[in-house]
């Protein structure tokens, strides 16, 4: 499933952004939490994944709030309120044409989906309330679940660094522990905060998010309700992390004949962690039929590209010039991975891991890096394999992905090497190698015989 087409609704003045994606019926509308960024959601491949995994058994519906990502900016002193943004959401179904359709909010996007669901009940077949909030405000003593005013003033102090990698390392640690180590997930956060909102889009936000209460909807909802949370999951209300489940169990017995379920996790994020768990009660609700989990092992083309003697060349260069130098090689990179649909998985350091779902692709994707490169002054080794490849959470694994690196690390300056495995299946295509025979592969069982990609 490609990306999906960034289109816009009108909603009064202001242009929405929106996607869809996958087949209905049912139609599912997602009413993301704080911020979002319609283009950088497809840059996180746990992201991406949790939305097609949606995608599987509903024409999945998303945007960007208005003043949030791809939709048109507010004034910081103008911010919309509830009943605004669910004007939005009511632009985005007609631009759609959609007559009726289940809505999942997500944290700041309950009250959104809830005063919908209770102003336009003709409108909504089923809601979805994950990490459900309904009160952004202050602490009180009939709402425990909010922050003082002393630690709200220390968010708008530390939100002055929005955007910035220690800002963004401290909000994934506490959203989603489980990728607090990963420094692409991490960069990731950093780099859609800066895209979605600027700081005093952020900060206006969560002013407007403090006069949203939507307690006094709960008992008018007449709609089929699940409320979903994480059992140590911690809802983040600015610097403060709320106890776990109480406020989605609040706002699930207050609402008429709705149901609540904890699953086990203790990321906030529904994408981070066991995201199929998440889908399955959400299908399960929605269409009656939990859907087949996606296999986590799958035959793919893994490639490794590195850059040759790089640090001599960076000493060589200097800083400014080598980043410049390794900016443009990327930029390359990432071009070549569209025009043979490769998929970026990782980076580490000047070198790429991609995959591709024929390996005809990966070793003419292969060659056009090569040669591309070349024109800068860069030589590159590449290293391709074929192989059942096991699908993570973060990234890829299994002996496919051991084996292409170590094939990488062997090929000379400028070549192109491959395994038998995928001499054998790309016959017929017109590519044509060159013997390098039988070698030992670092940490991997048995000798192969490697083949070079003639240019």
């Amino acid at each position: 499933m490609d990306r999906p087409a960034t289109k816009y609704a009108r909603s009064g003045d202001y242009h929405i952004a929106y996607q869809t994606l996958g087949e209905g019926p049912p139609d599912l509308v997602y009413v993301p939490g704080w911020i979002s960024h319609l283009d950088l959601y497809w840059e996180e491949p746990s992201i991406a994944r949790f939305l097609r995994s949606l995608a599987s058994f509903a024409r999945l519906i998303i945007f960007d709030k208005r003043g949030i990502g791809l939709s048109d900016p507010v004034p910081a002193d103008a911010m919309p309120n509830l009943e605004e943004r669910t004007d939005d959401v009511r632009a985005v179904l007609d631009a759609v044409g959609s007559d009726r359709g289940a809505l999942l909010g997500q944290g700041y996007g309950c009250p959104i989906a809830l005063f919908f669901a209770a102003s336009h009940p003709e409108r909504v077949t089923h809601l979805v309330l994950y990490a459900a909030t309904v009160k952004a405000g202050l602490r009180t003593d009939d709402f425990p679940w909010g922050p003082t005013e002393e630690e709200r003033r220390a968010w708008r102090e530390a939100s002055a660094e929005w955007g910035a990698d220690e800002f963004s390392a401290s909000w994934v640690t506490r959203v989603a522990p489980s990728a607090a180590g990963d420094k692409q997930f991490v960069e990731w956060a950093a780099r859609m905060m800066r895209a979605a909102a600027s700081p005093a889009t952020a900060q206006a936000f969560m002013r407007m998010q403090g006069f949203m209460d939507a307690r006094e909807v709960l008992p008018l909802i007449r709609v089929p309700t699940l409320v979903l949370d994480r059992s140590e999951a911690h809802m983040p209300k600015g610097p403060v992390d709320m106890p776990p489940l109480e406020e989605s169990r609040y706002v699930a017995e207050r609402i008429p004949g709705a149901e609540f379920v904890a699953l086990s996790g203790r990321d906030y994020l529904p994408w981070v962690g066991d995201q199929d768990s998440i889908v399955s009660e959400v299908a399960q609700f929605i269409t009656g039929v939990a859907p087949v989990r996606a296999p986590d092992r799958v035959l793919l083309t893994v490639l490794f590209t590195d850059i040759v003697d790089s640090t001599r060349l960076a000493a060589e260069l200097g800083d400014k010039r080598w980043r410049e130098l390794l900016e443009r090689h990327n930029t390359r990179v990432r071009g070549h991975l569209d025009e043979f649909r490769g998929r970026e998985i990782d980076r580490a350091g000047d070198g790429f891991l991609t995959t591709f779902d024929g390996p005809a692709r990966a070793i003419r994707c292969a060659q056009a890096i090569v040669a591309s490169a070349s024109r800068d002054g860069l030589e590159i080794r590449a290293g391709v394999h074929s192989g059942e490849v096991e699908l993570l959470e973060q990234g890829i694994g299994g002996i496919a992905v051991h084996v292409g690196a170590r094939v990488a690390a062997i090929a000379e300056p400028g070549e192109v090497l491959s395994t038998s495995t995928v001499k054998d299946l790309v016959a017929g295509s017109g590519i044509e190698f060159g013997e390098r025979g039988e070698h030992a592969l670092k940490g991997v069982p048995g000798s192969w015989r490697l083949y070079a990609a003639s240019p």
